[in-house]
């Protein structure tokens, strides 16, 4: 980007700082288009000459140079103040960094302590029915009651320390994508329950299937058969679960059918799918399809949900398929974005009362990952421009915004 000397900026014109470092400036972005005359002194004031500016993203052009010899009037000095009141500024936004980072952490370690608990009720519904019962009805009613007093909910990305996702991973996101679609239906607190439940329990099946068979991408005829059988060995696992609701067992029973008949394993159609099941059906889907097992076949939000929407209609209930994707919003958690400012950056967390304006991620590479940017877009003069393919961005930004490559997903209710 061409340079120009600070005494020319004002209002409108877009400059970039990132040479300083984030650290190095006291303005919210390394990135920005100049918004007022207190920022123009503020960079007079930290005794930058020059500054990078992007002709493209100013709104404004520079002033005209200062003839040759002209002598500019004496003009009083808001430097001091405008830096203090930036430097000020600064120190409040690092703040609520700090709490945004660790309200991420402590999310995590809750997703971890649901996951360990998910996996211990797996463990125990042969040998010990009735506490995996009780456990999971349990872990199943802590979020159920958490959504049903809130007004809306709250979609935050989690990075669990496993790259192996595992069962347990895949139940928690199954549930919590399907409660948040059941609370966008209205379904009550009873069918919340039922739904949580068998959600989470949808796939127990998959216990008694080799590895080999669900890792496959393709199978042969009998491995496709005896990899539909985890729907069979789910139920008969549970049978020890005698006061299990039938509505639950509907789940287990029906998660792949599909809407036009096409599912497994015994074809049933449209409405005659029981609810609960075509709700865990839809949850399901999504996420296998963002967080398969090879994971260099993983869709990016977007993709997942046009994939289904379109590509896939028939399998689902229309009606419930948009509403799934009204409630994970227009930036699903997850999601690679281009925002206004030329930066890159992955949603993750949605903001239910401004879904355009989600908490970001930035990557910098000048900044280690463990204390990336968090920008709250409602805060920040941005604008989110694209969705992007992480596909079609470099390795290292990637890795950089999503380590582990999996989305993993917790749920909070928001009262306002």
């Amino acid at each position: 980007m061409p340079r120009i000397s600070v005494d020319r900026l004002q209002p409108g014109v877009f400059v970039s700082l990132s040479e300083l470092g984030w650290m190095g400036h006291p303005f919210l972005l390394n990135r920005f288009c100049l918004s007022s005359l207190q920022q123009v002194h503020a960079l007079r004031e930290m005794g930058i000459a020059e500054v990078e500016w992007d002709p493209a993203r100013s709104t404004a052009e520079p002033l005209p140079e200062q003839p040759a010899g002209g002598v500019a009037p004496p003009e009083e000095d808001f430097g001091n103040a405008a830096l203090a009141d930036m430097q000020d500024q600064k120190r409040a936004r690092l703040e609520r960094v700090r709490q945004q980072r660790e309200g991420l952490a402590r999310r995590e370690r809750l997703f971890e302590q649901q996951a360990v608990a998910a996996s211990d009720i797996f463990r125990s519904v042969l040998a010990r029915p009735q506490d995996a019962h009780r456990h999971a009805t349990a872990l199943v009613g802590g979020l159920v009651q958490n959504l049903m007093g809130a007004d809306s909910m709250v979609i935050h990305l989690v990075s669990q320390k496993s790259r192996e996702g595992g069962l347990a991973f895949h139940a928690l996101n199954v549930m919590a994508l399907s409660l948040m679609l059941g609370k966008t239906l209205k379904l009550s607190e009873e069918e919340m329950q039922h739904l949580g439940l068998g959600a989470l329990l949808h796939d127990i099946g998959k216990q008694d299937i080799p590895p080999r068979i669900l890792r496959a991408t393709k199978r042969t005829g009998p491995e496709e058969e005896f990899y539909r059988a985890h729907v069979g060995y789910g139920i008969k696992a549970l049978s020890g679960m005698r006061e299990l609701p039938v509505s639950v067992r509907n789940v287990i029973a029906c998660h792949h059918e599909h809407f036009d008949g096409s599912g497994f394993p015994n074809r049933i159609a449209g409405e005659k799918i029981p609810k609960l099941a075509r709700i865990a059906a839809i949850a399901d889907r999504y996420d296998n399809l963002c967080n398969p097992f090879e994971l260099k076949e993983a869709k990016a939000p977007a993709e997942a949900l046009r994939q289904m929407f379109r590509t896939e209609s028939g399998r689902y209930d229309a009606t419930m398929v948009q509403l799934f994707i009204k409630t994970l919003g227009v930036y699903p958690p997850g999601t690679f974005v281009s925002l206004s400012n030329g930066s890159i950056g992955m949603v993750v967390e949605t903001n239910p009362s401004d879904l355009l304006h989600p908490l970001v991620m930035l990557y910098d590479a000048g900044i280690p990952r463990s204390e990336a940017l968090l920008v709250d877009l409602r805060d920040a003069d941005l604008k989110v421009e694209t969705a992007l393919s992480p596909a079609k961005l470099p390795i290292e930004t990637v890795e950089y915004l999503s380590p582990r490559g999996r989305l993993d997903y917790f749920v909070e209710g928001n009262k306002k």
